[in-house]
């Protein structure tokens, strides 16, 4: 969210955000110095200041804490999709609502997608948790689009939300590899690039 969408919300929202910012950015600073595995919650509710309860408030484990950046890009991502009109192509539609929606996170959310995507890389349990979400967020997006273009249960809906899923997928990892070289312009770049390449891969050919 950015700074000037925040201060749109009432008073109680914003305290609400800056717990959950506070206890995202702490737990993933913590998670790297001292490990993962080796930082509980109470070592990260004291250093926020808050309690458990404040934290299970906010996420239900430490490893929806790691992966906070995926959540709020893909939470952000439905609520755009609800908004675009589908007109032409779904998949053309569903492209361009991902890449606006990457264009309006806040300015600190690439450092903690790379910080979550790294922990995602070396720790099997949030990877698994990561692995658990992108099935809830796609099946999310399936019954979001399906219901908005009474396409419930059509095969085609699901493919074509599945290959959007699967380009955002192939994108990113190489501009993480990267550690974000180029910043958010080069991450859509690469996102853009894995779309055109859409057609070809379907009639790829031996």
């Amino acid at each position: 969210m950015s700074t000037a969408n925040l201060r749109d919300l009432p008073l109680r929202e914003r305290k609400k955000l800056r717990v959950r910012q506070a206890l995202t950015d702490t737990a993933l600073r913590l998670f790297t110095e001292k490990g993962y595995d080796a930082t509980t919650l109470d070592d990260l509710c004291d250093a926020v200041e808050v309690s458990k309860r404040t934290f299970f408030r906010n996420f239900p484990s430490k490893e929806d804490v790691a992966l906070a950046a995926d959540s709020e890009l893909w939470s952000a991502y439905l609520i755009e999709v609800e908004t675009i009109d589908f007109h032409a192509s779904v998949l053309t539609a569903l492209q361009g609502a991902l890449v606006t929606t990457l264009t309006r996170m806040d300015q600190d959310w690439e450092r903690r997608f790379l910080t979550a995507r790294a922990l995602c890389d070396t720790l099997p349990a949030v990877q698994a948790h990561s692995l658990r979400y992108c099935n809830d967020t796609t099946q999310a997006l399936v019954d979001q689009v399906g219901a908005r273009l009474s396409l419930e249960g059509d095969v085609r809906l699901r493919l074509v939300v599945e290959v959007t899923v699967a380009a955002w997928r192939s994108a990113y990892p190489g501009w993480t590899a990267t550690d974000g070289t180029g910043g958010r312009d080069e991450l859509i770049r690469r996102l853009d690039e894995t779309f055109a390449a859409v057609p070809a891969a379907i009639d790829l050919s031996a």
